[in-house]
């Protein structure tokens, strides 16, 4: 996994070439409304993109990690069906599901059911390189998704430029972003770390979330600024030294979203010692995103290392696979 993480530029490079040669055939569809529909390390993308092209793009996109799909998906919608391995439950039933009410199919896979399916139906597909834990690759998967939309000109291809930019911030932070994550790890390593990111960087704080539970095997949570300013800064009457908090800040954050984190900042440490704020680095928010990403990923695998976990190891998810294919 450590090995995984450190190739994310490049992954990011490799999916820029796969992208850029996918062949999509047109549709006439006038398109309402998209869903992307993915789980895990395959759904995280879609949150990720829809918020970054919610500027751009003219029509609403909803993300599902869920077996259904909502009501309003008809054969005006665009599906984009996001499944790594191509096997995931929930995405294999959502696909049907959309097969059903004639939406427009698109897939992001690396095959499976979901690649099998997409051949016979001759739907619009985008093939990424297979083997490996779908949260490793989200490279692959988070670059397919913006040409998915590109390719039905539902967003321009500022995209690509910004993510050849963030490739080349990468490679020269790279040992910076080792330094921070290492700093970061020691601060918060024995604490139930809470995640805070301002609304439009969701995803990211998401995205945060998920490789601590799974690369560091380590309970945390997430929220986000402004919303929490309405419920959980009440609950931090009982915040202790159990927690460190971890604000994830951006220099587009909305200014009074600014102005609240650093009120809160010093509410919050006069409850909890470990009071940290990370900063993003890039020219635009697909750069920043792609930036603190790889600081993230960085400090799970970091944190599994200090706590010896195998950061690739998942055997809660396989239990329950396991039990799941038995019923």
């Amino acid at each position: 996994m450590k090995k995984l993480v450190e190739e994310f530029p490049q992954h990011l490079r490799e999916a820029l070439q796969i992208g850029h040669k996918a062949s999509f055939k047109k549709s006439d569809k006038k398109f309402q409304n998209v869903v992307i529909s993915g789980l895990g390390g395959s759904g995280i993308g879609g949150k990720i993109v829809s918020q970054i092209v919610a500027d751009d793009c003219k029509i609403p996109i909803l993300c599902t990690n869920d077996y259904v799909l909502p009501e309003f998906v008809d054969k005006n919608t665009l599906v984009i069906i996001s499944s790594y391995s191509g096997d995931t439950e929930e995405t294999v039933t959502t696909m049907h599901e959309a097969m059903n009410r004639g939406a427009e199919i698109a897939c992001v896979t690396s095959g499976g059911k979901i690649g099998k399916m997409a051949v016979e139906k001759g739907l619009n597909t985008i093939i990424i390189p297979g083997g490996n834990p779908p949260r490793s690759m989200l490279g692959y998967s988070l670059t397919q998704l913006f040409y998915v939309l590109h390719y039905y000109e539902l967003i321009g291809r500022a995209f690509e430029s910004q993510i050849n930019s963030a490739i080349a911030l990468l490679e020269a932070e790279r040992e910076n972003i080792i330094s921070e994550a290492k700093v970061i790890a020691e601060k918060i390593a024995s604490r139930i770390p809470i995640l805070y990111s301002e609304a439009g960087y969701e995803g990211l704080a998401i995205r945060w979330r998920q490789q601590i539970n799974e690369n560091s095997k380590m309970l945390c949570w997430h929220h986000v600024f402004p919303e929490m300013n309405h419920n959980e800064l009440v609950g931090w009457t009982g915040g202790d030294n159990r927690f460190a908090v971890i604000i994830l800040r951006n220099a587009d954050d909305h200014k009074r979203s600014q102005l609240r984190m650093d009120i809160c900042k010093k509410l919050m440490s006069e409850k909890c010692d470990t009071v940290l704020e990370v900063w993003s680095k890039g020219n635009s928010k697909l750069e920043r995103t792609l930036y603190l990403n790889h600081l993230g990923d960085h400090l799970s695998i970091v944190l599994a290392e200090m706590g010896n976990e195998d950061a690739t190891a998942i055997p809660a998810i396989i239990f329950l696979k396991n039990e799941l294919s038995k019923v």
